[in-house]
């Protein structure tokens, strides 16, 4: 059974300052700068900031008149902290951003204008070194999937944009919502060694997903076996789910695709090694009556042509045996049909995709690592609604497959968390997978095809 190991984020985390108090704060730190400070930070932004700070009228971001504004001081924490995020403090310049806002407390231009300048630098270097270092490995069906390196530029016109810069930092809001708080969990002193490693194999998982990867996405979680709804950046909901076996070759991999469309009422076309090792074992142990009870039927090849044809005329004996290749045998849609009365396809090189399940009691159950790889859904209807924005089509049972394109596509990540924030803590589960004893690197599986296993 899953193991939950419950720790509290800390106040701090749990009740943020108002966005009044921080928007106050700041504006108060940036009030009227004067025009020598203004020159100074002119005269010292090199050409990577030249632009940004030209477009604000030169005023600073980071710096108040008499020194760091609440934002800096928590920048300097960030960068302080940065081992956390496999980042060496020595390359995000930690040390002397630190020296740079202790002389700036006398408050000369020139010392007010080398912390400014200094401190955008150092977040600079932060974003970039968090969305380019080293992060677990992940399977990009299109590298449009994979968090991008920010230019100087718009990194810092991201944060001046944010309603408070405090909490842009506070939050990290260029990282996935989870990733903050897991990364603040570390502050617990009694955290043992190997939970410590385990926040920091998650955090290296979750540096693989963008902050926002679009205004709608799909998060799989195969540790805990959850799906949720993403919108505008929050869960819009959330679901249980079947997935992957936790032997090595049946574990549903950690990958990102995008959901193109839907096939209502499909067909199942049975993988030439279960046809040998499942179809083939039942119609020598119940003869070929077994292929009609369960809705199969086997067809003449792979082609959108292929027709019925007899079972009799196959040699099962041999196919079990592995002696003759299998033949294409595919599962009628219907209330036995393993893929349900739905599936939503995000093409990709694994055979991976979400469907919906005839055997809902696997979906009652605490542990649910119990597929061949691909992703079962607790109530397919409602995730069909999510990414169709109306409801799905009700065909008959039995009536042939039909596909839908959805109105847009939505990125779909998978991903494995044993330790996950939830209600303001932090929650510590089973290595199901033996990813955090053995190393993410086993996931990453070559291009191997589980094509239509459900």
């Amino acid at each position: 059974m899953t193991r939950a190991l419950l720790f509290a984020l800390g106040a701090a985390a749990l009740v943020p300052t108002s966005a009044a108090t921080l928007q106050a704060r700041e504006a108060a730190a940036a009030a009227s700068p004067s025009a020598s400070l203004r020159a100074e930070i002119a005269k010292r932004a090199g050409s990577d900031l030249r632009e940004f700070y030209a477009a604000r009228g030169n005023r600073p971001l980071w710096i108040a008149a008499n020194g760091a504004s609440p934002a800096a001081a928590r920048l300097l924490d960030l960068l302080e902290t940065a081992p956390r995020d496999r980042i060496k403090p020595g390359k995000v310049k930690a040390s002397a951003l630190a020296r740079a806002f202790e002389a700036a407390r006398g408050g000369t231009p020139e010392d007010l204008a080398k912390a400014e300048v200094a401190a955008s630098k150092s977040y600079v270097a932060y974003v970039k070194a968090l969305r380019s270092g080293k992060r677990a490995p992940m399977i990009y069906e299109s590298e449009a999937l994979s968090p991008a390196v920010p230019t100087a530029r718009s990194a810092l016109q991201t944060a001046e944009r944010a309603p408070s810069l405090e909490s842009h930092l506070r939050t990290m809001a260029w990282m996935h919502p989870l990733y903050a708080p897991l990364r603040k969990a570390l502050d617990d002193a009694t955290l043992d060694e190997a939970q410590r490693r385990q926040i920091a194999l998650n955090l290296d998982r979750l540096r693989a997903i963008p902050a926002n990867p679009a205004s709608r996405y799909v998060l799989v979680d195969t540790a805990s076996a959850r799906l949720w709804m993403y919108e505008n950046g929050r869960p819009a909901g959330t679901m249980r789910v079947v997935v992957g076996k936790p032997e090595e070759a049946m574990q549903t991999p950690t990958m990102a695709g995008y959901i193109r469309y839907a096939v209502v009422n499909p067909y199942w076309n049975v993988p030439p090694d279960l046809v040998r090792s499942r179809v083939a074992w039942n119609v020598n142990t119940k003869g070929t009556t077994y292929l009609g009870n369960g809705g199969y039927q086997v067809l003449s090849d792979w082609t959108d042509q292929a027709r019925p044809i007899d079972p009799a005329r196959i040699d099962w004996r041999a196919v079990e045996a592995g002696g003759d290749t299998a033949p294409r045998v595919r599962q009628l849609p219907g209330g036995s049909n393993f893929m349900g009365t739905v599936k939503f396809m995000f093409p990709n090189d694994q055979g991976i995709y979400l469907h919906d399940t005839p055997d809902k009691d696997l979906l009652r159950k605490d542990v649910r690592q119990l597929s061949s790889g691909c992703v079962r859904l607790e109530d397919a209807q409602r995730l069909g609604r999510w990414l169709m924005n109306r409801p799905l089509p009700r065909r008959p049972r039995g009536d042939p497959e039909q596909r839908l394109a959805l109105p847009e596509l939505v990125p779909v990540y998978i991903t494995y968390l044993t330790a996950m924030p939830e209600g303001g803590r932090i929650v510590f589960r089973d290595d199901v997978y033996a990813r955090d004893r053995l190393g993410d690197a086993r996931l990453a599986l070559g291009g191997r095809s589980r094509a239509d296993r459900p």
